[in-house]
């Protein structure tokens, strides 16, 4: 607790000094001066003491109970409301300004406010809080500075707990996917959809026949018992395996900023990315697992595949705090790893930053697991090459800036090209269309029945 003089005060003291001083101007002997000023004074020092002891003991007596609302957990650039509620049990009311100590890497509007809690009352305080990194974040305690009775000092002091909550990837990606396909309006964020009744391999239900149907689809038998043409429905095949080799490389902290900044940073739109295909890969019957690579051994997180309704939080806990790294990814060493880990075959989606560079260890890493699995490569490409490329050449300076962006683009397709060969399921595409991209990518192979 610290108890400091109000502006008041200051004002009042400033005030007296002034006066004195102009009373000394007009020739008003100075020892008379100061005797009349030692007895305000003094009478100040004694008011001023009781107001404090006075308004200790009211304090003490009913102290001013402080309770934070906060959610479960955060999404990331997600504006949350949070609520503070000012408990006053007291027959005093109190004039409070509050401020919340939320963790640094929290955005917010609404701190600090002033308020006058009445004796007997509950007040409720909002403000929006904005997570700007992912992980695990720290609440402090809140700080209070309530003004004594008679206005003279404010103390300062902090009440509550300290809080850690969890910050998690934005979920509204997924969240508009679940409602669209629920409208069956998917295409209007680009993903593909397919009519594929009885298209699969695995049987599904019986059903009566509708035009259009293959006729070799009849289930006789069930047509002769029901007195009515029924057909075989099969569906896609399920119980096969999505899993993520996420890279935590120096090149994943690209963050572009300005309009990057609503999204994050790649390792952010990767993730994002993996959260919706896991979700529209854990619907669709399938196992989803994942291995981190590009960091420290220490840091390594894995994910054993697993299927279920409770998958998808899992797979969030597991990596929600995890941060890309300064270090460079070794993509060999990664594919070893995983086949370790990963004997079944499986869909293995290698989300990463390419460069033109990282050719020579990139091609052995894809040869060596598409001995066994299905590879693809999604590769996060700069949104400032298109920007540079598209900009209006205005002066000589911006040709040039345009030619070598189409250059560097050039070359980062020819290298990416020669990586993944004729493979037409790895992708090259801006951060915001990833999610989209594998989404597309992921109906295509389970329409194929590539695995």
């Amino acid at each position: 607790m610290v108890a400091v003089p109000s502006r008041a005060l200051v004002l009042a003291l400033a005030g007296v000094a002034v006066v004195a001083a102009v009373v000394l101007l007009f020739g008003v002997p100075v020892n008379r001066v100061a005797a009349v000023l030692g007895v305000l004074l003094l009478l100040g020092f004694v008011g001023v003491g009781f107001d404090v002891w006075r308004s200790w003991r009211l304090w003490r007596a009913a102290p001013l109970r402080i309770e934070r609302t906060l959610p479960g957990a955060f999404s990331l650039g997600v504006p949350t409301v949070l609520t503070l509620s000012l408990v006053n049990e007291g027959a005093q009311g109190w004039q409070v300004a509050v401020f919340d100590e939320l963790d640094a890497h929290f955005a917010f509007e609404g701190l600090p406010q002033a308020v006058t809690v009445p004796p007997a009352s509950r007040v409720e305080l909002r403000y929006t809080a904005t997570a700007t990194q992912r992980g695990v974040a720290q609440f402090g305690a809140t700080q209070l500075r309530w003004r004594t009775r008679a206005g003279s000092f404010e103390v300062r002091q902090t009440l509550g707990e300290p809080r850690r909550v969890r910050v998690y990837p934005n979920f509204a990606a997924l969240a508009r996917y679940a409602w669209l396909s629920g409208d069956r309006r998917l295409a209007q964020i680009g993903i593909k959809t397919y009519a594929q009744r009885g298209l699969g391999t695995d049987f599904r239900q019986l059903a009566d026949y509708k035009t259009g149907d293959s006729l070799r689809h009849i289930d006789w038998k069930a047509t002769m018992r029901h007195r009515r043409p029924i057909v075989r429905e099969f569906q896609d095949d399920r119980d096969q395996c999505v899993f993520f080799l996420l890279d935590c490389g120096r090149r994943m902290r690209a963050d572009e900023g300005g309009a990057a900044q609503q999204a994050g940073s790649h390792f952010d739109e990767a993730l994002n990315a993996l959260m919706l295909l896991s979700y529209v890969a854990l619907k669709e019957g399938d196992e989803v697992g994942a291995m981190t690579f590009g960091s420290p051994p220490e840091e390594r997180r894995d994910f054993a595949p697993r299927k279920g309704t409770a998958t998808l939080n899992a797979l969030m806990n597991r990596l929600h705090d995890i941060q890309p790294g300064a270090t460079h990814s070794d993509y060999l060493l990664a594919a070893q790893t995983l086949l370790g880990v990963q004997r079944r075959r499986a869909l293995v989606i290698v989300l990463t930053n390419f460069r033109d560079e990282d050719a020579a260890e990139l091609r052995p890493a894809i040869k060596l697991l598409r001995r066994k699995h299905l590879v693809l490569v999604a590769s996060l490409r700069e949104r400032v090459l298109a920007r540079i490329a598209g900009q209006p050449m205005a002066q000589a300076r911006d040709a040039v800036d345009v030619a070598a962006a189409h250059l560097f683009e050039q070359s980062r397709r020819d290298a990416f090209a020669r990586v993944v060969g004729n493979d037409p399921l790895s992708v090259d595409v801006e951060p915001s269309e990833l999610a989209v991209a594998l989404v597309n990518r992921y109906h295509a192979v389970k329409r194929a029945g590539l695995l």
